[in-house]
């Protein structure tokens, strides 16, 4: 069973309350949503999104038990969290959770292909009944193609040497296994030497957040859950990697804005709408000793922002959902 990481911050962060609406964007195995629902009791909805079948069978069955009629579950990506969201009833909500990170049950079997600890099929795709797998990618790819992958999405410093590396390889015979690539970026890095991690990892991590989409999701989940959110309703993020954190507080942060003096007197803010403002203006991190228990908890951290209670109207409700990207500055009123 996957367990849910900084569960109790995370769900102290959204203030669950009874009778309240709430999103799990993320659902993986239902950690994070029968809490939510324990606490929204009685009469609380939640709706939760996935897009790994597999998650979703065995989420449904466990919230079925843990809250019977109270949970919605639809395989989906979290890019089309809004359409979603309306589709199946829930056009504004209490409380947002979206955790970035890959579950246990996808990294401990091998023929998803997340692990480099285990060898099966170079998969990686979170729905794996559609899109390109990490071995297509892989063979799809030129060099320098490669290399901004590796170097973008894994923030790795030896990324041509690894993307030159695989394509004398592929020319050898196809990589299409995990422990053929990982033993492929092992040898173009000299070896496992002092890493404090896989040599891998990167790549991996890379290639992972490429076939997926991973950023792209992200940027638009974030985008159409603040606008849903009802006044005093908020939002918790968990991620593992630096890319989904870096997006995750600029996003906030822009939503939170800030007060602009003005030279005859008063002040204006200066933001995004909907306005927010931070639940903690620091990320935070597991405790040790959750970390102790479950080591993958170790790189997560956790941002939080609330909608205030009494608030200017959704920026959805007030232009076009062609604007949304469009940075807004306008006087308190």
């Amino acid at each position: 069973m996957h367990i849910p990481v900084m569960l109790q911050e995370t769900v102290d962060c959204l203030a669950v309350r009874p009778g309240g609406v709430y999103l799990d964007a993320t659902l993986g195995e239902a950690g994070h949503a029968v809490e939510i629902l324990r606490r929204a009791a009685p009469g609380g909805r939640l709706l939760g999104i996935d897009r790994d079948p597999v998650a979703i069978a065995r989420a449904s069955a466990r919230l079925q038990e843990a809250a019977p009629g109270a949970a919605v579950c639809v395989q989906g990506n979290h890019a089309d969290l809004g359409v979603l969201a309306d589709e199946h009833g829930f056009p504004a909500l209490d409380g947002v959770v979206i955790d970035t990170g890959v579950s246990s049950g996808q990294l401990d079997e091998a023929e998803r292909g997340f692990s480099f600890m285990r060898d099966g099929p170079l998969d990686m795709r979170m729905d794996p009944t559609r899109g390109e797998t990490a071995a297509e990618l892989l063979a799809r790819l030129d060099a320098e193609g490669l290399a901004e992958c590796f170097r973008t999405l894994g923030e790795e410093p030896g990324a041509m040497r690894i993307a030159r590396a695989i394509i004398r390889e592929r020319e050898r015979r196809p990589i299409t296994t995990t422990l053929h690539l990982a033993e492929v970026v092992t040898r173009a890095l000299g070896g496992r030497g002092n890493y404090r991690r896989h040599p891998a990892t990167r790549v991996f991590q890379a290639l992972r957040m490429a076939v997926n989409g991973e950023l792209e999701a992200l940027e638009a989940a974030l985008e159409a859950a603040l606008t849903r959110l009802r006044p005093g309703g908020r939002m918790a993020v968990i991620t593992f990697e630096s890319l989904n954190d870096r997006l995750v507080k600029q996003t906030f942060t822009e939503h939170v804005g800030r007060e602009i003096s003005l030279q005859q007197g008063g002040s204006r803010w200066e933001g995004r709408l909907p306005r927010m403002t931070w639940v903690a203006r620091r990320a935070m991190r597991p405790a040790e000793e959750e970390v102790r228990r479950n080591p993958r908890a170790r790189g997560a951290k956790l941002r939080a922002v609330s909608r205030p209670a009494g608030g200017e109207e959704s920026f959805r409700d007030r232009v076009p959902q062609s604007t949304l990207k469009t940075t807004y500055t306008g006087e308190i009123v």
